[in-house]
């Protein structure tokens, strides 16, 4: 049917033209960067600029035009965008409750081992040869730990 009017047809042209466009400039600065003896960058440089007409030619860029003029796809990114929020915020809320589980009865932490009646091994403080006490060699680490609620 000559002389209908294709939005989507015109769209896929006018991407892949400015694709085009993209890895042909590309491609030339390539080769200006090969002419100055910086073969490593120019190698570098031609292979970002054949990125944009590959995924022309792979049918990407149509993809992207038709996903880009759809309502459909629109509202399922907002439905993706919904789920990543209830995921975050889910995520959040078990940090600031510190892990516990909550359970039918209130929120009471979970089951815990009974602590042994009497250790394995005895603690013995070692001789200290600095000028600290030993009292004090921890006192940072439990201020740190104090301070996380540990």
């Amino acid at each position: 049917m000559e002389g209908t009017y294709h939005p989507d047809l015109e769209d896929s042209m006018l991407a892949e033209t400015i694709c085009s466009a993209v890895s042909v400039a590309g491609l030339g600065i390539a080769a200006i960067t090969a002419y100055r003896k910086r073969f490593l960058s120019a190698a570098r440089i031609a292979a970002y600029s054949l990125v944009p007409i590959g995924l022309v030619m792979t049918g990407a860029v149509e993809w992207l035009v038709d996903t880009a003029f759809s309502p459909v796809a629109w509202a399922g990114f907002g439905v993706l965008g919904a789920a990543w929020l209830l995921f975050l915020s889910t995520r959040a809320v078990e940090r600031r409750r510190g892990g516990r589980k909550v359970t039918a009865g209130g929120a009471e932490p979970g089951a815990v081992a009974p602590a042994s009646s009497s250790p394995s091994r005895a603690v013995t403080a070692k001789p200290q040869t600095g000028a600290t006490p030993a009292g004090d060699d921890f006192s940072d680490i439990e201020a740190i730990l104090k301070k996380h609620g540990i």
